[in-house]
């Protein structure tokens, strides 16, 4: 329910100003490599907020928060980067060659509004039309090969005066809120993370809290590896948009998230095995504070999360994610009360971990055990 402004949750009331930050978050474009749009704006918005902020070499943002004299670290991370495509050649017509950057699925990219390097030059992505198309082809898997990108050019000489070859391009979909407090948009993957981050550097912890918005996670978890072993923490909690897929038909075992069912925790995908204790000290704060909250109960894909937890002397890791259909596409969707949810638990998280620090993260207190919560059990 939303009255002046305001989104009431399970949870709490949090100001619709947050959506109104994510949704400029998702207009902008930073596909692996090219994140500085993304990162430039969060600068702007975190610099008031942090002890201090440095962009490290390979393009991470790493804002410190100093603690109150507890004497541990802790890393927030949230990649910046989105998926999107690279520019690799432009043909003798003006049109287009180019190949994926991170997991889009080629079907996904038919007929769809890109915007490229920059300028943001608009183009889209064209195919065979199917009144010429014969069986074979109408019966065939869409190929990357048969696809380039139309920016209306006559020729290879006017489309170089617009885009090269090296530059990046990005879905053009702009956010719309629509139905029971859903949010569609590109790149929710994860600018969720990065505006749930921002927000929580406006707190103070007993701890020291590096909040690191890292690149090119899409295409191997690249800038979590540098910031971790830069960084050096003793836990990580990594903010993320999942997988969802609830939809009719699908398996129920195949359901990775649900949307609207709250944040989603994750104990194992590719990349990872959460840590047993902040796992569970993450799943008794959401019970204690009322919050629904759901386990990712498939295991494919990754997070930063996985390069963090082998970094130095190794790390206690564990993801909290807002679920998101139709992921890797211009019109990923979201739950605004899952997002807040998230927000909520993170909170709930940070300012209890001073205790679970101080117990040293008794995996036998807090273990995978969800008899008693809300949470799913099949993983």
């Amino acid at each position: 329910m939303i009255e002046h402004g305001v989104l009431s949750t399970a949870s709490g009331e949090y100001p619709e100003s947050l959506i109104d930050t994510l949704k400029k978050l998702t207009m902008l474009d930073g596909v692996s490599g090219d994140e500085k749009p993304v990162r430039d704006f969060i600068i702007e918005l975190i610099k008031d907020r942090a002890d201090s902020w440095h962009v490290d070499n390979i393009g991470n943002l790493i804002a410190f928060r100093k603690g109150t004299g507890l004497g541990k670290k802790v890393m927030l991370a949230a990649h910046m980067d989105e998926v999107g495509l690279l520019i690799t050649g432009i043909n003798d017509n003006g049109l287009l060659k180019f190949k994926a950057v991170g997991g889009i699925e080629t079907r996904v990219l038919v007929g769809k509004r890109v915007r490229i390097g920059k300028d943001r030059v608009p183009g889209v992505i064209g195919y065979k039309p199917i009144h010429l198309q014969d069986d074979s082809e109408r019966k065939s898997t869409v190929k990357k090969s048969g696809l380039t990108i139309d920016i209306g050019a006559k020729d290879r000489e006017q489309a170089e005066a617009s885009v090269s070859v090296g530059d990046t391009a990005a879905f053009d979909y702009d956010p719309v809120e629509f139905g029971d407090q859903k949010l569609m948009a590109k790149a929710l993957d994860n600018r969720v993370g990065c505006a749930l981050l921002a927000e929580l550097l406006k707190d103070r912890y007993p701890f020291d809290v590096y909040g690191c918005f890292t690149v090119q996670e899409e295409i191997g978890l690249k800038g979590a590896k540098a910031a971790s072993y830069a960084v050096e923490p003793d836990a990580a909690i990594i903010l993320e948009g999942t997988t969802c897929y609830d939809l009719t038909g699908t398996d129920e075992h195949m359901m990775s998230t649900r949307l609207g069912d709250g944040p989603a925790l994750t104990v194992m995908d590719r990349s990872v095995i959460s840590d047993r204790g902040l796992f569970r000290f993450i799943t008794h704060t959401a019970e204690r504070l009322g919050i629904p909250w759901q386990v990712k109960r498939t295991i494919s894909g990754g997070t930063d999360a996985g390069r963090i937890q082998v970094s130095g002397r190794g790390v206690k890791v564990c993801t909290i994610s807002v679920p998101c259909r139709y992921i890797h596409t211009p019109v990923s969707i979201m739950d605004k009360r899952d997002f807040f949810n998230v927000l909520k638990l993170a909170e709930g998280t940070l300012a209890g971990l001073a205790g679970w620090f101080s117990e040293d993260g008794n995996a036998g207190a807090y273990g995978f055990d969800q008899n008693q919560s809300g949470g799913e059990s099949d993983v």
